[in-house]
């Protein structure tokens, strides 16, 4: 039995004939009988019996009758309680995000989402390479990921929302001879040693394609996830490195060059599934996300 069939049972009980129920549900006099046969199949007891011309009600009928007002009272709450919940102000919203969109994106995030009827958000830290970020979307609301201009596209099973197309540019300690320019071939870098991502990890695949430009693989020294880490390292003159333009916290010994000849762009998307959006909280932390993104870029 479903939801529907104990409604016609109870307009049938309380009004008397098969077409006053029809009217009062605004349906044909067939389909109030035939949910009544669907729910008749389901009870070993008659509920219905003919008294002349007219369709009543058994003694059996009347006590599930009965119950459909507690059945309906019940689910009445319970769609109260998810409306409330969906459109909850206050509501608890998680994100997770790569690490530097989180040292990026974060501090923006929680400046400007406070206060008496705003979402409460618990943020959590996601360093994963590019193909693992959409399972991500089951555990979080939001999933702040990266890919390349040329990488695949987020499978259909997540939705993307657009935050940043970021610029990727050569780090170089300062002082070295290439800050001097205003801009780099891969030809130019090609010969230096090299920080790069780990395998899987979206920075690689254009790093990979400054070696195919030059024509020789380059020489990777070391393996570094974390931004901030890797600003060190170029700064202690370990090699050079891709860094993004926006996102990445500028360091006083760290000198960024623009890359010509490659197309060296990162995209920065809010992953979620497409249920999500359907709460207020999570609309609104999403708004505040595509506002902090506006804030980087005017900086940059």
């Amino acid at each position: 039995m479903d939801e529907r069939q104990l409604r016609v049972l109870r307009e049938l009980g309380e009004l008397g004939s098969v077409t006053a129920a029809a009217q009062a549900l605004r349906v044909t006099p067939s389909a109030i009988s035939q949910q009544l046969r669907l729910l008749q199949r389901s009870l070993p007891v008659p509920l219905t019996e003919r008294a002349g011309r007219r369709l009543v009600l058994t003694a059996a009928g009347q006590a599930l009758a009965d119950a459909a007002i507690g059945v309906e009272t019940a689910l009445a709450r319970a769609r109260h309680t998810v409306e409330e919940y969906v459109d909850e102000p206050e509501g608890t919203v998680s994100v997770a995000a790569f690490h530097s969109g989180a040292a990026a994106f974060y501090p923006l995030l929680l400046r400007q989402v406070r206060g008496p009827g705003s979402p409460r958000i618990t943020l959590h830290d996601e360093d994963v390479a590019q193909a693992d970020f959409p399972p991500l979307t089951r555990s979080y609301d939001l999933v702040l990921a990266h890919r390349l201009d040329h990488a695949p596209p987020w499978p259909r099973t997540a939705t993307a929302t657009p935050l940043l197309r970021e610029p990727l540019d050569i780090a170089l300690p300062v002082g070295h001879p290439l800050a001097a320019r205003t801009a780099l071939t891969a030809r130019d870098v090609s010969g230096e040693p090299w920080i790069t991502v780990h395998d899987g990890f979206p920075l690689l695949s254009t790093v990979e394609a400054i070696a195919a430009a030059a024509g020789h693989r380059l020489d990777i020294v070391h393996r570094v996830n974390e931004i901030s880490v890797v600003a060190e390292l170029v700064a202690a003159g370990g090699g050079i490195a891709l860094m993004p333009r926006w996102t990445s916290r500028p360091h006083p010994d760290v000198t960024l060059r623009p890359l010509d000849g490659i197309e060296a762009h990162r995209h920065i998307d809010a992953l979620h599934r497409p249920e999500r959006t359907a709460r207020r909280a999570v609309r609104t932390v999403l708004g505040e996300l595509r506002a902090a993104a506006e804030t980087i870029r005017a900086r940059g």
